[in-house]
């Protein structure tokens, strides 16, 4: 019993010194891949190494097994070992050839690689030297047999027709089989006649023979006639494809005519783009072969003669693939251990384990191997070691690694010893764990202070070894000692159990209710054992509020230590719900929550419908609006047409719709027009936003009601009667088909004219009759009609037809210069109203001397003006004047053309040197006289322009020296500007000069300068000289 104690705590140390220190079990990290050796190269190099290559610590060491035999390297054998790598030499493909496998072993035990196969691949020479000739017709179907000599490794076949390099070209007629090498040719001709010699080449050592000459030659006995076909090359009627292979199955036919072969798959899918039909349809070669390719596949020869077929099957194979491996596991002794292996394949593959590389018999009860899955009860130290799961089918195995460690030990709590300090509230459960380390797992004790602890209705020891307590209260405060035992030892752990008050929140449960836009604080106080920190988390609808963010409306105003207020600001609708004031400390958590009803203005009405329309009127009802909390009190109802500036409230009857009716109906509509509508809810917290817009509806068509505004007319050409009116906006025509009835008479006739104008747009009707007398009275009314018929006429206006044009000239023209720029002009007038010849007024024409006439330009007068100033003219230039009468019928003949110079330009340079200085309340202005260009008129005095701010209008004073003097108000600023004038106009200004507040008796300034002795104070002018606003 003491040496198996030992060994047990020698195991327990091993596996923690393998976590401690990283020792690992063996695993592969290059394994052996099979080798076919040409035995041509024995020669040249008689030697082959597998690769063999394992990670663990401590580092792997190595053996190798030759058909299950245990390799022996030997110093001066031919094997040799280099890490892992065996290396054999001086090959013999008589001991040599075989299965090998490496194992790989370390402390931890032995994994044993996957098989790898070394085989010798080669190629003898024929024996015979000689053969027969063969025989056939004309027409005759011919097998040339290669019969190829001893081999090892996959062949491929060619044919030379008589000498070398002249090889048999495969097409319908000639095909070589690459799986027994013959040649076939369907239908034999006179050019096929000659030796044909069969080269085999192995595609390992690309090692080519050539057998013995075979010669074709043609009976004399006739020619073959016709017959069906005959299939002479064919596949199996089952054949195995792996996964992902390449399969090319053959078929051809010998015939007369020449036979055709075909491809399909007899269950009717047709082949998939990556089939290639080859050698003239002699070969079917399927890549990357899946299993939607597994089936019934058909070969179809065929000529004139008949039809011929033969049918293989397909069948898809996949070596073994791992689903489900097992992992390294860690078990206490006594315990069970259960290993899932599963692998995918077809054929099912079928399992067997292996332990340390050796197979395993589960020659005891306790060890079960079950579809690949190994259990083992009752662990013991013998069952360490590496394990290897190897599924397999016909078609490879496949290998996985685990490693098992059993594992001992007596009770440890270094890792894991009790909290030293574990604090609950008085009312509240606590759990203490008790987790040490052993295997197998002992029996838990526990005692408070120096005396065992009973378990009762609140004292619980769970299964797991920790301790739980029901309704803590104060005496349950204490020492605590857990103790663990198993048959190799006892441990202890102590800690304390510390109970505190409980936390309680003081304030109770509410539902608040507040309006859009208000703020409100929500409470939450508590009383809680002040050692303890608490900290506060408020919930919305279950979602912390992150204070600081969300549009900043959630704001924390608890100012105490025990109190958690938090407020919200500007409510809106959304706000609406449960908030949650969650109170925790290290001992307890409590919350509670509040419910927040928030009243604001209804949501928008839904459904709206257009029930009804008529001509006027339109019949609506819709769905209810979310009331917000608040009641609704009223709908109102709005609509948009084409014609209106937006959304309008319209009229409706009822003429109030209460918040409880969901129709109503909308009158007073203008017919044929388009409308929408909306609604909108309102309560006594406000008006809400509408509701989505109807679909458009159009009002019924009707007889059109309004008539043309201002009907007038008059003008237009001779012997005409032109009618003018404003045309009917489209919301008012009532309908489609609109137009205008015009009607129109002679003054004093009984009898009215019509004429039917049929344009919405049109604003004019011309009437022309040689017979009307120039500006006659006419009486004339304007109706309207559309499809529906004729609406009414409006108001009987009079107008007058076409005037003739004026047929005198003004007289006693006279032109004078009043500037550089300005010219007046004075006539004597015509008679107002010459029978029917009226005067509307004058049109002047003038034009510079260097001017054509044609480029005149034209000021008109209105009335029986007799005089007129022309402006905008350049200084000192010649111009030419005509004046003309004009009305409506156009102008009268021109007077005789008068001439007039205007006078030389205004001075073009300002005044300089402009001086002021203040005098007891006096502001005294000077100035440089201007001297005038040759070209500029003289000066003959100056305007003084002045301003109290720069927004007001300015005031003129005008005087012939170039000084002046102004009285001043106390606090006020003045702009000045300084004008030079003449007969030429007025000259530019001099720069705007600001006089300051003058709060002292003087100061002094200039345009570019101030300067001033004492405080500033604004200037208010008054002056003596002559002043004009």
């Amino acid at each position: 019993m003491m040496l198996l104690w030992k060994l047990l705590v020698l195991q327990s140390s091993i596996g923690c010194l393998a976590e401690s220190i990283g020792l690992q079990s063996p695993a592969f990290t290059k394994q052996p891949g099979s080798i076919v050796f040409p035995v041509d190269s024995m020669e040249k190099s008689r030697e082959v190494v597998f690769s063999c290559e394992a990670q663990g610590n401590p580092s792997p060491f190595y053996r190798w097994k030759l058909n299950g035999t245990v390799i022996a390297p030997k110093p001066g054998s031919r094997y040799s070992l280099s890490g892992g790598n065996l290396r054999i030499s001086r090959l013999n493909k008589d001991e040599d050839a075989g299965t090998y496998q490496c194992l790989a072993s370390n402390s931890f035990g032995t994994i044993v690689s996957r098989e790898a196969s070394l085989t010798f691949a080669f190629l003898v020479n024929f024996k015979t030297h000689r053969r027969s000739s063969v025989s056939v017709r004309e027409g005759q179907g011919v097998v040339l047999l290669c019969g190829p000599p001893s081999h090892s490794g996959e062949l491929s076949y060619a044919w030379i027709f008589n000498e070398y390099p002249s090889f048999v070209k495969q097409d319908t007629r000639r095909f070589v089989s690459q799986e027994t090498g013959n040649l076939y040719i369907a239908k034999v001709e006179p050019s096929d006649v000659g030796n044909y010699t069969c080269v085999v080449t192995n595609t390992v050592t690309k090692t080519r023979v050539q057998g013995p000459r075979t010669p074709l030659v043609l009976r004399t006995d006739g020619v073959m006639g016709e017959y069906e076909p005959k299939i002479e090359v064919q596949f199996p009627e089952i054949v195995p494809v792996a996964k992902g292979s390449t399969v090319k199955l053959e078929c051809f036919a010998l015939g007369n005519p020449v036979p055709s072969i075909s491809w399909r798959r007899v269950d009717g899918v047709p082949f998939s783009r990556k089939v290639d039909l080859n050698k003239a349809s002699g070969v079917l070669e399927i890549p990357y072969f899946q299993q939607e390719d597994a089936g019934l596949y058909e070969c179809v020869a065929e000529n004139s003669r008949g039809r011929n077929s033969v049918k293989g099957k397909l069948s898809f194979y996949a070596p073994p693939h791992l689903i489900e491996k097992p992992q390294d596991m860690q078990r206490p002794i006594d315990d069970t251990l259960l290993w899932e292996c599963k692998a995918s394949g077809k054929p099912k593959p079928s399992f067997r384990w292996m332990k340390n590389g050796e197979p395993l018999e589960p020659l005891e009860e306790r060890i079960q191997v079950v579809n690949g899955a190994l259990s083992i009860s009752r662990l013991t130290l013998s069952d360490i070691g590496m394990y290897q799961c190897v599924a397999g089918n016909k078609h490879g195995d496949i290998y996985t690694n685990a490693e098992l460690r059993v594992i001992a030990v007596a009770p440890d709590f270094s890792q894991n010893p009790l909290k030293t300090h574990t604090l609950v509230r008085e009312g509240g459960d606590v759990l203490v764990e008790c987790r040490p380390k052993m295997s197998p797992w002992g029996m838990i004790s526990w005692r408070k202070g120096n005396e065992a602890l009973r378990e009762n209705q609140r004292v619980a020891i769970l299964d797991s070894g920790s301790l739980r307590i029901s309704n803590v209260s104060k005496s349950d405060a204490g020492h605590y000692t857990c103790v663990a035992r198993n048959q190799f030892g006892v441990a202890s752990s102590e800690g304390s159990l510390i109970v505190k008050e409980p936390t309680i929140i003081t304030t109770p449960p509410s539902t608040l209710d507040v309006t859009v836009g208000e703020s409100i604080v929500l409470p939450c106080q508590v009383t809680y054992d002040r050692s303890l920190d608490l900290k506060f988390t408020w919930f919305f609808n279950e979602q912390l509020i992150h204070f600081g963010s969300q549009g900043g409306y959630f704001e924390k105003v608890g100012g105490q230590h025990s109190a958690g207020d938090i407020m919200i600001r500007n409510i809106q609708l959304r706000h609406a719900g449960k908030y949650t004031c969650a109170v925790q400390t290290k001992v307890d958590s409590i919350s509670i929550a509040a419910d927040l009803v928030v009243r604001g203005p209804p949501g928008p009405p839904t459904g709206l419908q257009v029930e009804e329309i008529t001509d006027t009127t339109a019949s609506l009802s819709w769905r209810p609006a979310p009331d917000n909390h608040s009641p609704i009190t009223t709908y109102t109802i709005q609509a948009r047409t084409p014609f209106s500036l937006g959304w309008q409230a319209v009229t409706t009857v009822p003429e109030v719709v209460v918040g409880r009716r969901l129709t109503a109906t909308v009158v007073d509509l203008s017919p044929w027009v388009d409308y929408d509508f909306r609604v909108l809810a309102s309560n006594a917290v406000g008006t809400g936003e509408p509701g989505k817009a109807s679909k458009q509806a159009r009002t019924k068509d009707t007889l059109p009601k309004v008539t043309p505004a201002n009907v007038s007319g008059g003008g237009g050409s001779r012997s005409e009667v032109v009618i003018t009116w404003e045309p009917v906006p489209e919301e008012l025509q009532n309908g489609g088909g609109f137009g205008y009835v015009v009607a129109f008479r002679p003054q004093g006739s009984t009898g009215w004219m019509q004429a039917a104008v049929p344009s919405a747009e049109a604003s004019k009707y011309v009437f022309k009759n040689e017979s009307i007398s120039p500006f006659s009275p006419f009486q004339v009314k304007v109706g309207v009609y559309n499809n529906k018929g004729e609406g009414p006429f409006g108001p009987v206006t009079t107008i007058y037809s076409a005037e003739e044009e004026p047929g005198r000239a003004p007289t006693r023209i006279r032109a004078k210069s009043l500037s550089a720029s300005e010219i007046e002009v004075s006539w004597k007038a015509l008679p107002w109203n010459t029978s029917k010849r009226r005067i509307l007024g004058y049109e002047l024409r003038y034009w510079e001397k260097k001017e054509k006439e044609e480029m005149a330009s034209v000021l008109k007068t209105m009335g029986n003006k007799t005089s007129a100033i022309i402006r905008g003219l350049r200084g000192s230039s010649a111009y030419y004047i005509q004046i003309r009468a004009y009305n409506t019928a156009g102008t009268g003949p021109p007077t005789g053309t008068v001439n007039i110079t205007t006078k030389k330009p205004p001075p073009s340079q300002p005044p300089h040197k402009v001086v002021w200085n203040t005098l007891n309340s006096k502001i005294i202005l000077n100035w440089e006289h201007v001297k005038a260009l040759d070209n500029e008129s003289e000066v003959t005095g100056y305007k003084v322009l002045y301003k109290r701010n720069r927004h007001s209008r300015p005031s003129v004073m005008e005087t012939n020296t170039t000084s002046v003097e102004l009285s001043l108000p106390i606090d006020e600023e003045y702009i000045i500007q300084i004008r030079p004038f003449g007969e030429g106009g007025e000259g530019s200004s001099s720069r705007q000069i600001t006089i300051p507040r003058i709060s002292g008796p003087n100061a002094i300034g200039s345009a570019s300068k101030v300067s001033t002795i004492s405080a500033l104070s604004t200037i208010a002018l008054s002056f003596t000289a002559r002043t004009s606003l």
